[in-house]
């Protein structure tokens, strides 16, 4: 019997790098052509696959070149992106979750368009088994920390909802759960630092997209030499890439470090 031809993408470029991460995981690689110049995740696909786009701007004459049969993109921020590539008569996913639910749908909706279901439903899997294991560990710690997570500096900008979720899921207690649920990063702006010393988190986690956290300069924020926080010397980056990514980095090594960090200071 000749074998069927392959009715799924053949030629997806990637705008951002969660779903270069999730194909690569499901052995789906061969299908991407092009990828985001913000792309670290797997390492390899840097050296693979050309790249095209930034988050908020591409190379669509580029992209074009590449002969795509679907562009793969996140938020509302890439829709003019999105847009210039639709015009162009590219088809065009833009996933739009923002929690711990969404990053596993979104694993297996991405699987399921490229006929690899079953392989996503176990990486889901894999994840949530993942995810469980985490959440049984921390059911043996002695307390748990109130945590404020930064995901800008100038201005203030606290953290998204997956990220308030994982320090839930790693043990700790997110301090500005009512901003998480905003989608928008501009809805998660803090006119100064007092709320945040006066909700004395006892662990600060900082992930400056793009740039290098520093928390000596956290630290010496007016009125910040009050918090539990500073005081113990509890600042720690989290990287970018395992973070701030609506992808299984978040799900896997985000949530490991997140939860080393909680654990130490749980233990003291």
């Amino acid at each position: 019997m000749p074998r069927m031809p392959d009715a799924y993408p053949q030629r997806i470029v990637c705008l951002t790098e969660e779903p270069t991460e999730v194909l690569y995981a499901l052995d789906e690689a061969h299908r991407i052509v092009g990828i985001s110049g913000f792309t670290v995740r797997p390492p390899r696909a840097r050296r693979e696959k050309p790249k095209v786009s930034a988050f908020t701007s591409a190379k669509i004459g580029e992209i074009l070149k590449l002969e795509p049969d679907l562009a793969i993109g996140f938020s509302d921020i890439q829709a003019d992106i999105a847009r210039e590539l639709i015009k162009a008569g590219v088809e065009v996913w833009i996933s739009n979750h923002r929690s711990v639910d969404g990053i596993l749908a979104y694993i297996r909706r991405l699987g399921a368009m490229v006929g690899a279901a079953a392989k996503a439903e176990a990486y889901a899997q894999e994840a949530a088994r993942h995810m469980a294991d985490i959440q049984r560990a921390v059911a043996r710690l002695p307390r748990r920390p109130k945590v404020y997570f930064e995901e800008w500096d100038e201005p203030i900008i606290t953290g998204i909802r997956w990220v308030a979720e994982l320090i839930g899921i790693a043990g700790g207690d997110d301090c500005f759960p009512e901003l998480a649920r905003e989608p928008l990063a501009k809805q998660r702006i803090l006119p100064n630092g007092d709320e945040v010393v006066r909700r004395a988190p006892d662990i600060i986690l900082g992930s400056w997209c793009g740039k290098r956290f520093r928390p000596e300069k956290v630290a010496a924020r007016p009125g910040w030499d009050t918090i539990p926080a500073v005081q113990s010397g509890d600042l720690y980056e989290i990287k970018s890439p395992i973070i701030l990514q609506p992808g299984p980095a978040a799900l896997f090594d985000g949530l490991d470090q997140i939860h080393r960090i909680i654990a130490g200071w749980a233990r003291r």
